[in-house]
Order: C-alpha cells, then sequence, then structure tokens
C-alpha cells in the first residue's frame, strides 16, 4: 500500500476498518429524557472551563435508534449537562454508554464523544416508558415515566433536542501527553419531532466505579419527555484550545 493510499484512511485496521466514513441518518430515533436537579458541587467537579453552569441540573437520557444508516439499529443512555460558552446556550456531554462498537468509535474518532460500551435498553412496561442501563452484569440507571400521558408541544421538544453539543475532545501522543485537547460544538440538524410526550418521571442511579453515574446524585426530577425524531448529526466544530500557549 502506498504511503497517498494510507492517507486516505482515518481509522484502522486499513484494511478492514472500525466503522464506515459516512455522515449517519437516524430514522425513527426515540428518546427517554429525565432531566434533574443535582448537587451543584459535583457539577463543578466534571464539567471543564470556559463552560459555565448556570443551574445545577442533569439530562438523563436514553436512545433507542430505529435505524442508522452506517451502523444499524443501537441503543443509547447517558448524562447531558446544562451550561453556557460566550453566552451561548448548550449542553456538554458528559457520559455515553452504547451497545454498538462502530457507532462507539467512530463518535470518539471522528468526533469526540465521550462513548463507552454499556447494555442500553428502552421498552414499555405495563403502562410505564423504562429506560435502563447495565454495565457488565450489574444495574447502573433505571428511568420510568408514564406512558403518553400528556402530549408535548412539538416545537418545545425540537428545542430542547437542537440545543448546542459541547464535547472535550482529548487525543494523547506517544509520550502519554495530550496532543490534541479541545472543547468542541455541535447540533443536530434536519430534525423532524414524530410524536412528542411527556408525564410523571422517576429515576434511580446506583453506584458503579466503571459507570459512575451516580457521583451526580438524584436530589429532584424536574421535567420528562418521551420523543420520536428522525435527524442528522452535523460535524464538530473546535471551540476552544486548551493547549495553545502551552510549550511542551
Amino acid at each position: 500500500m502506498q504511503a497517498e493510499d494510507v492517507r486516505q484512511h482515518v481509522t484502522t485496521p486499513l484494511t478492514s476498518p472500525a466503522f464506515a466514513l459516512t455522515v449517519p441518518r437516524f430514522t425513527d430515533r426515540e428518546y427517554l429524557n429525565v432531566v434533574y436537579r443535582t448537587d451543584p458541587d459535583a457539577l463543578r467537579a466534571v464539567v471543564p472551563e470556559p463552560l459555565r453552569i448556570d443551574e445545577p441540573l442533569v439530562r438523563f437520557e436514553v436512545m433507542k435508534m430505529g435505524d442508522v444508516s452506517g451502523y444499524g439499529p443501537y441503543t443509547e443512555a447517558g448524562q447531558a449537562i446544562p451550561v453556557s460558552f460566550e453566552g451561548e446556550q448548550g449542553e456538554y456531554l458528559h457520559a455515553m454508554y452504547l451497545d454498538n462498537f462502530p457507532a462507539t468509535a467512530s463518535g470518539r474518532e471522528v468526533s469526540a464523544y465521550p462513548k463507552v460500551m454499556g447494555s442500553p435498553a428502552l421498552h414499555v412496561d405495563t403502562g410505564a416508558l423504562v429506560g435502563t442501563l447495565d454495565h457488565g452484569t450489574l444495574r447502573v440507571a433505571t428511568a420510568t415515566m408514564g406512558y403518553k400521558h400528556h402530549e408535548l408541544d412539538r416545537a418545545e421538544a425540537e428545542a430542547q433536542i437542537t440545543v448546542p453539543t459541547f464535547m472535550l475532545k482529548t487525543v494523547p501522543g506517544y509520550d502519554g501527553l495530550p496532543r490534541v485537547q479541545e472543547l468542541v460544538r455541535t447540533r443536530i440538524t434536519d430534525l423532524t419531532v414524530k410524536e412528542a410526550w411527556t408525564g410523571p418521571a422517576r429515576l434511580q442511579l446506583f453506584q458503579h466505579v466503571l459507570a459512575p453515574l451516580a457521583d451526580l446524585p438524584v436530589l429532584e426530577v424536574v421535567s420528562a419527555g418521551h420523543i420520536l425524531t428522525d435527524l442528522t448529526l452535523a460535524g464538530v466544530e473546535p471551540v476552544h484550545d486548551y493547549l495553545k500557549g502551552v510549550t511542551s
């Protein structure tokens, strides 16, 4: 393989890449969102500057991907934290757990999504929408919401989903120090909200050293939503370089 051929690849193995080079289109992406109030000191310990925290809120989400170009169906769960950056309101993606390796690898390598492998699930059980997350054989999160109790305004649902998303991109060098360390921003585009519902909800988080969602404890459930969409994820852009001006 010639050097110019090597440069055309963005992932390894060269002859069997870990993921497809595609802009994924999500069809029937189903959300269970539970927004809760947490300990502000715990939030400040995990949200990187220059992001700012206005209210001590966290959004726990479970997303069931009905169909995704390049990856197929999969499920994802995690935590997003409402923040602001230079006056712009958005969310900082704190943790994401998936049951699909290509989606996990591409999210981390091509973009900056904090993705690791896990076992999330979303289903209906006796009148309740149930979202769960397991790490190995242990349960680390259970969210329940009354199934389709009240319609949610679709414009409000769209506004919830399309806020700018901030992530931390860190790529280590061979000396163990960061070679790339940037705050990046992206957002959802080409969104169609097919259904949107709200209702009463509960959320339990369980302690696990490798999936520390409970480090942001649930003090009060603020709101919940059940939303079905089609959408596309835009690419990321850097907005802050942590290494600028730092000499090695």
